[in-house]
């Protein structure tokens, strides 16, 4: 069996690899066993969002400990898939946060900066690695800057150079790589991969951004799909339950993937 502390370093060379890291996000265990079950699979994502989602929460305000349960659940699901889960901002002690979460199995996180003063950032950042270190485990942060998604309206202009400041602040914190989610076009990625560094970026795969493959040739290490992936399963769902109350029948096509 695949320890803990060789699940990360295979997370963190995924990173660094010149192909770009694909996760699909997911939310439950049946969700992680259908997305693990793809020989296409390299490693395990959660969604905070989806997991809010799931026990009715709105994104960013689920309990720790139901988030906590849910990640452990989805570990156990997965065998030696390395599982990098949202930890949305820390829950107010970063360290402890990740700690916990390490205890649950997990190898890495996306923790928000939700644009808080640079130095408590930073603080933040250095307790999570700390964490990982204490553990005996080389802990995989993403370390999410929001300088897109909480910019107000602010010119597009700071807002890169925001977020240019932050990742590098992050990753001379101990961060491995930076989430910059948004809709990111070609040019405004360059120049984040620029000032941030190749293959030390991390992006969201939203409708009207570029694909994993556009993204991978400017030299971005890992895109990921936040609440998406679930979406597009309950729009499936949806659509299904109206054409059944229309009389119709389960498609032939439908995969017992539960």
């Amino acid at each position: 069996m695949t320890t803990q502390a060789e699940k990360a370093q295979t997370l963190a060379r995924l990173h660094a690899a010149p192909e770009i890291l694909r996760v699909v996000n997911v939310w439950d265990a049946v969700s992680a066993r259908a997305v693990a079950a793809l020989p296409e699979t390299r490693a395990i994502a959660t969604a905070g969002h989806a997991i809010a989602a799931t026990f009715g929460y709105p994104d960013g305000q689920i309990p720790l400990e139901i988030t906590l349960d849910m990640v452990g659940r989805i570990v156990d699901a997965v065998g030696d898939l390395p599982v990098t889960t949202d930890l949305d901002d820390g829950y107010g002690d970063a360290g402890e946060t990740v700690r916990r979460a390490i205890g649950k199995g997990v190898v890495g996180a996306n923790v928000e900066d939700r644009l808080r003063p640079l130095d408590e950032a930073v603080a933040a950042v250095e307790a999570i690695v700390a964490a990982g270190a204490a553990e005996g485990v080389p802990f995989v942060l993403n370390a999410r800057t929001d300088a897109f998604v909480r910019a107000g309206k602010r010119p597009v202009e700071e807002s890169v150079a925001d977020a240019i400041d932050r990742g590098r602040a992050y990753l001379a914190a101990g961060a491995d790589l930076v989430f910059v989610p948004g809709i990111l076009d070609a040019d405004i990625t360059r120049r984040l991969v620029d000032g941030i560094g190749e293959r030390k970026v991390s992006v969201i795969g939203l409708p009207g951004a570029l694909s994993a493959g556009e993204y991978e040739a400017l030299g971005v290490a890992r895109i990921s799909y936040g609440p998406l992936p679930q979406r597009v399963a309950l729009t499936a769902l949806q659509d299904v339950a109206a054409d059944l109350y229309r009389d119709g029948v389960i498609p032939a096509s439908t995969r017992a993937l539960n």
